[in-house]
């Protein structure tokens, strides 16, 4: 048969998918088991909050930096939210402990930190927000100075040592955060 004539089946595609989505899932199984590679896929896991808070006053946010993952408890324990985040690229720019959310911003705009600035003398003095707005959509600041919870539009990042010290979150996701959260909310990044 030449390869003028040929004409794929349903049958065929479907196989060959599903040929290649099985080989795909097999084989961060494989590399894991072979300890050549490790994921944090296994440290992405739901996480009671009593080993980190005293109580839920306020709701309770934790980051877990090793992780990658962002948890959320209200105050009356009905909501458990996790999701992915990014985390900074350095232990230099990592700020661990107990602090609490003290500004919700719905509409951030963005202003580099006096540290990145002369790490990045190139970098603009502002952004607006908007699409190339570093913060994303929403940006929740909390007790350290320059340090926020906030979206961004760089998807890139999420599950990534990326940032300058904030913790980022896919847009849809810190967006509903931002709902759940209250100013007071106590959060917790280890």
């Amino acid at each position: 048969m030449s390869a003028d004539t040929f004409k794929p089946t349903r049958r065929a595609v479907l196989g060959g998918a599903a040929a290649v989505l099985g080989a795909s899932m097999a084989a961060p199984v494989l590399a894991q088991s072979e300890g050549a590679v490790r994921s944090n896929v296994s440290s992405f896991r739901m996480l009671d909050w009593q080993p980190y808070f005293a109580n839920l006053a306020k709701g309770a946010v934790l980051v877990d930096t090793t992780s990658r993952a962002l948890h959320y408890w209200s105050e009356d324990q009905a909501i458990y939210k996790l999701y992915p985040t990014s985390v900074p690229v350095s232990t230099e720019l990592t700020r661990l402990g107990r602090t609490q959310i003290i500004k919700k911003d719905p509409a951030p705009s963005w202003r580099p930190t006096p540290s990145m600035k002369e790490r990045n003398p190139d970098w603009p003095d502002f952004i607006p927000p908007g699409p190339d707005c570093p913060l994303g959509t929403r940006a929740m600041w909390l007790s350290w100075e320059y340090y926020r919870i906030h979206g961004t539009h760089d998807t890139r990042k999420i599950g990534r040592k990326s940032s300058n010290g904030c913790i980022g979150m896919f847009n849809e996701h810190v967006e509903e955060l931002y709902e759940l959260c209250n100013i007071g909310t106590q959060v917790l990044l280890i």
